[in-house]
Parts: structure tokens; sequence; C-alpha cells
């Protein structure tokens, strides 16, 4: 599982459940907050076990469903296919324009310029 990659509908289940922590197909269909089957949703979260992604465990009828990896880990390898295809691998250009986000607020750039010291401490 060295790349991790989630389709639109896969990921949208997937935040479901890092958000949620463990959640029912009924419960990941309501916070989807979409007109979506009950199957539709069941059939994500059962490719996305198959995958190795989501593990389930029963709970009376039901079953409950988490993550079996976690959102940083996905997140990495979105950031790297990113960085690749849009900022041509540089790192920099995608931080310039992350941090030109106007919506980011001065407590965010704060925590992100401590992110950044604390890493620029860190031994080689």
């Amino acid at each position: 599982m060295d790349e991790i990659y989630f389709p639109p509908r896969e990921l949208r289940v997937m935040g479901v459940l890092w958000r949620l922590g463990s959640a029912t197909v009924a419960e990941v269909r309501d916070a989807l907050g979409e007109e979506l089957a009950y199957t539709s949703v069941l059939s994500a979260l059962q490719t996305l076990e198959e995958k190795g992604y989501v593990k389930h465990q029963a709970k009376g009828r039901a079953y409950r469903y988490s993550p079996a990896v976690k959102a940083e880990r996905a997140g990495g390898s979105a950031l790297a296919r990113i960085r690749e295809a849009i900022f041509q691998g540089s790192a920099e250009r995608m931080f310039a324009q992350l941090v030109s986000d106007r919506d980011l607020s001065r407590d965010e750039l704060e925590r992100m310029r401590r992110l950044l010291a604390d890493r620029l401490k860190e031994k080689p």
C-alpha cells in the first residue's frame, strides 16, 4: 500500500470515517448529505475494504466500518501527486500557493510558521 488513491466517492466516504472514527452504512450515507442509495454507499465501503483501506466489525445486525489507513498517510500520497502534476515537483511553489490563500486566518499562518520552525530545527 505505497501510493493511496481514492476516486471522488470513495474519498468522501473515507472523509466521513476519518471524521467519525467509525460508522454504519446508514450513518455514512446520512453524513454524506447526498441522495445516494444505501447500496451505493455499501458498495463503496466494500470496495474500500477489499483494497485494505477500511475494516468492519459486526455490531448486532449491522457492520461498523472504520478506517484502516490514517488520513495523514492518504494525504501525503495525494499531496505528492498534486505536487508533481500541478507544481512540476516543486514543494516551494505548492507551499506558496497554499499560504497565498486569503481565507487562512492569522492563527493558522502562525501555526504553520511554528511547524516550519520546528522542521528546520530537525537534523538532516
